[in-house]
């Protein structure tokens, strides 16, 4: 269900106008033109809002849409998904941030591996925290995904 939010003139102040846009009013950012589409560093990637951890770089894919994709989220209990029948007959799953409640894209059942899920996420609810700023930003319990045997 894609909803837009009342408004919230300080969260508005600290975000972008595309990063409110997307986060508050189910926006969505242009494909090929954001941030993180062709990211490839280690790290992992949180919600803009809340800082909650929502996926890594060790499930991200290239899914060829111009969008970040990711096969599962880093904590399945962050990432919310609900009916979203904004297009008319064509009903998606949208994703939502737990505690922020922020509008982060929509899955779909066309992705690799044994799930087949495809979380396609807009660049714009996400901030990335590189591997070596892990513990730094708070997410130090992270850091042993990113050790190689």
């Amino acid at each position: 269900m894609a909803k837009q939010k009342p408004d919230d003139p300080a969260l508005a102040a600290q975000l972008t106008p595309l990063q409110y846009q997307v986060t508050q009013c189910s926006a969505t950012e242009p494909p090929f033109r954001n941030e993180f589409w062709d990211h490839k560093a280690p790290g992992l990637y949180v919600d803009i809002v809340s800082g909650e951890p929502l996926f890594t770089s060790l499930d991200k894919f290239d899914s060829g849409t111009g969008w970040p994709s990711f096969t599962r989220p880093a904590v399945a209990a962050n990432v919310t998904e609900h009916v979203d029948r904004s297009i008319p007959f064509m009903p998606r799953t949208e994703v939502r941030s737990a505690q922020g409640d922020s509008h982060l894209g929509h899955v779909f059942d066309d992705g690799p591996g044994p799930a087949g899920l495809r979380y396609c996420i807009n660049s714009a609810a996400l901030r990335f925290i590189p591997v070596e700023r892990l513990e730094a930003e708070g997410y130090g319990a992270f850091r042993p995904l990113f050790d190689t045997p």
